[in-house]
């Protein structure tokens, strides 16, 4: 057997600061989603103090909160939220293109951890699958993908 131990992250962040930045469009989904990403960080050890939830009006929103809060140096992460049901439009393909493209940039440039939390669903009924008290909320496996994240980071040094 190789003796090669791979660098990895675990769940263990109590001390770190998390942004949790969460759209107002589709609310009844994107409240489930912040009501199991703020269940799945105190299950973690992580405190109300060490917790900033911000409210921005849709998924497009949700790249440039996040990068303002990126920019202040006062997280170790952030948990973007947010949910886009298909309609008749491009508009779908548009809004979670861009939402994507942003969240991910902020990432990369920022260095801190940003959880995908953004739902991109054909119907309401998926939304409310991948939202609701279940195994499947994306809100909550946001939160432990940041979670992980952070403890990586600090190993990597």
């Amino acid at each position: 057997m190789s003796k090669l131990r791979p660098l990895e992250g675990s769940y263990d962040a109590a001390d770190a600061r998390i942004a949790v930045v969460v759209s107002r469009w589709n609310n009844d989904i994107t409240e489930n989603l912040l009501h199991g990403a703020l269940a799945a960080l105190g299950r973690h050890g992580i405190a109300d103090s060490q917790i900033q939830v911000v409210r921005v009006p849709g998924a497009f929103e949700l790249p440039l909160a996040s990068q303002k809060i990126a920019a202040s140096g006062t997280v170790d992460a952030i948990v973007a939220l947010g949910c886009v049901i298909r309609g008749d439009t491009p508009h779908f393909d548009y809004v979670c293109a861009e939402c994507t493209r942003g969240l991910g940039r902020i990432s990369l440039d920022s260095g801190l951890p940003v959880g995908f939390g953004l739902l991109t669903c054909d119907t309401l009924a998926q939304a409310q699958a991948r939202s609701g008290e279940n195994p499947e909320n994306k809100g909550e496996e946001a939160v432990l993908t940041v979670l992980e994240m952070v403890s990586l980071l600090k190993q990597l040094g």
